[in-house]
């Protein structure tokens, strides 16, 4: 997409489809993610849907976190276990403390694109992760695309995945499934949680599960 009339162009081409199969307009939510805002071309697009009078949900990293947490949290588990979304332009770390939901934001899957180390991710993942109190680092639940890769990789059960031993995981030269181990890694490191892929979860689920 090129402009803003060619924006306009494919995005009710878009709508339109989803029209097509009987959603009332104003049923549909655009939402923009944390790393979505990153690129450059999203604010054409943001400008394009506001122009053709669609609402357009421009959320923050810690509001991600915690639409995440929402959406992938099982009920029996939040004293018990917090919540990790790997998008592919930042990684979001959520947990219950005190009553509140506390997001913290490190480097997505797709931190090579940027020129950043794998140790340098590491270890800041790490130092993170350790900050989730004790009692919650039992069990993790992450939902994005490289740990979706990494869902079938073990052969989805359903909603609930548990993931096998990280180190059984071959990346088969895809670099994004690569930094998302080294992610889960540094987590693990720093928590010695087991992981668990929720099918159902994402973080506009969250979004939408607030709406009235």
């Amino acid at each position: 997409m090129t402009g803003t009339a060619d924006v306009k162009q494919q995005l009710k081409a878009y709508i339109s489809k989803l029209a097509n199969r009987v959603v009332p307009a104003s049923n549909i939510h655009f939402v923009v993610s944390s790393g979505a805002q990153q690129q450059p071309k999203t604010a054409g697009i943001i400008a394009g849907l506001k122009e053709i009078g669609y609402v357009v949900n421009v959320v923050t990293a810690d509001q991600e976190g915690q639409y995440a947490y929402k959406s992938a949290m099982h009920p029996d588990f939040t004293d018990k276990a917090f919540v990790v979304d790997i998008g592919s332009g930042n990684t979001k770390i959520t947990w219950l403390e005190g009553g509140r939901l506390k997001t913290l934001e490190g480097p997505g899957a797709k931190y090579f694109q940027k020129g950043i180390g794998d140790q340098q991710v590491y270890t800041g993942i790490e130092a993170q992760a350790a900050q989730v109190p004790p009692m919650l680092k039992g069990t993790c639940f992450v939902v994005g695309g490289g740990p979706n890769d990494l869902a079938v990789a073990t052969g989805k059960a359903g909603r609930y995945t548990a993931f096998n031993r990280l180190e059984t995981y071959d990346a088969k030269g895809d670099a994004k499934i690569a930094s998302t181990l080294n992610i889960l890694k540094a987590i693990q490191a720093a928590t010695g949680t087991s992981f668990v892929f929720n099918d159902d979860a994402f973080f506009p689920v969250g979004l939408l599960l607030g709406m009235k």
